[in-house]
């Protein structure tokens, strides 16, 4: 997305260190990796530093970003959200687009796709074609990517609506008002239960664990 910001911290840096050592056994070519968590939980900056580690070992990474892939802008989502408070949740997000470019990725014989990109001052969607070829992995962060199906690995932040609210408002990109409040906590009843989906969970000290996932067939 044009016009966001990544502020990375220490504690991001020692999550996706952590995250790194737990994968690093088992990475190859075209592996599919999905950060997801709360509004404020680092998502964006542990997909960040992971993907700096993953470019250190000689592996060239890809970023897609989950807010690139709403139906709306930023400001025509969030009006949409006034006008219906149901709106809010993963209906919000082409997540079958955005599976459909993890495949693309993995087994494309061209790796070439045509995605959306989000300008934010500008509330707007335009598109750009991206050349996949050269990476050997990609991440996809955002609040509802767990739920994407063609991820090798899904790292998941443990963190709640109440554990990230001193870290939105230092970043200072959300509006605080009641209604946004009421749009996190609804975002968060909903990705709490995407934990049992995910195969690495970071934990509310930033350090990570193998999750518990005795069949991962059934996802």
């Amino acid at each position: 997305m044009i016009g966001d910001k990544v502020n990375t911290q220490p504690k991001h840096v020692k999550a996706a260190g952590e995250i790194y050592a737990l994968v690093a056994p088992s990475l190859g070519p075209r592996m599919a990796f999905t950060v997801a968590g709360q509004s404020g939980a680092g998502k964006s900056e542990i997909a960040v530093e992971l993907a700096r580690l993953f470019e250190e070992a000689g592996l060239k990474t890809y970023i897609f970003q989950q807010d690139d892939y709403f139906h709306y802008p930023p400001r025509t989502n969030h009006n949409r959200r006034v006008d219906d408070i149901e709106w809010v949740g993963p209906q919000e997000v082409d997540l079958k687009r955005l599976d459909a470019h993890l495949d693309a990725f993995k087994h494309s014989p061209t790796r070439i796709i045509e995605k959306p990109l989000v300008v934010f001052g500008e509330d707007r969607i335009i598109s750009e074609q991206v050349d996949l070829s050269p990476f050997s992995i990609v991440i996809a962060e955002g609040t509802y990517t767990t739920l994407l199906v063609g991820a090798d690995y899904r790292v998941f932040i443990d963190r709640d609506y109440y554990d990230t609210r001193e870290d939105r408002k230092e970043r200072g990109r959300d509006i605080v008002d009641d209604f946004s409040e009421r749009v996190l906590k609804i975002e968060d009843a909903v990705i709490s239960k995407h934990k049992d989906r995910a195969d690495i969970i970071v934990n509310k000290d930033f350090s990570a664990r193998m999750a518990e996932r005795p069949d991962r067939s059934q996802d």
